[in-house]
């Protein structure tokens, strides 16, 4: 058997990619608890909860990302994340400024999303109603 010495992890929003490389650990939180990854880890699946989730890159540095809840598939050398919201920061002390902001845009993008569909869901059923009206 062959010993990796990094996996590849892919972490995607619903719209984009926000990472993919290659790194030597992560920690993330599930539900039960806060778990990390090695690159010869047991493959499984798990649900991820609001959370910080980190990454050793194979050169050294972290990568911090705010994740909402979401899924991560580990398999082989690969480890695939989705996520419904997600922000990548440069150190802990600004991701939480970081995550409200971006988070707070996304969640009014949403409101005037479902205002505009709630808008357009009442006009069609208005003119349904006017088609089952009879022609005079």
């Amino acid at each position: 058997m062959i010993m990796a010495s990094d996996m590849t992890v892919i972490l995607r929003l619903p719209t984009r990619t926000l990472f993919e490389g290659q790194a030597t650990r992560m920690t993330a939180v599930a539900p039960n608890g806060a778990f990390g990854i090695l690159p010869n880890h047991i493959d499984f699946v798990t649900a991820l909860v609001p959370s910080v989730m980190t990454l050793r890159l194979v050169d050294g540095s972290e990568a911090i990302f705010g994740l909402d809840e979401g899924l991560l598939v580990k398999k082989g050398a690969v480890v695939r994340v989705a996520v419904r919201r997600g922000v990548l920061g440069s150190d802990l002390g600004t991701l939480q400024e970081t995550v409200e902001a971006s988070f707070i845009e996304m969640d009014e993008d949403e409101r005037q999303a479902r205002s505009a569909l709630s808008r357009l869901e009442a006009d069609m059923v208005r003119r349904f109603s006017e088609l089952q009206r009879p022609l005079i």
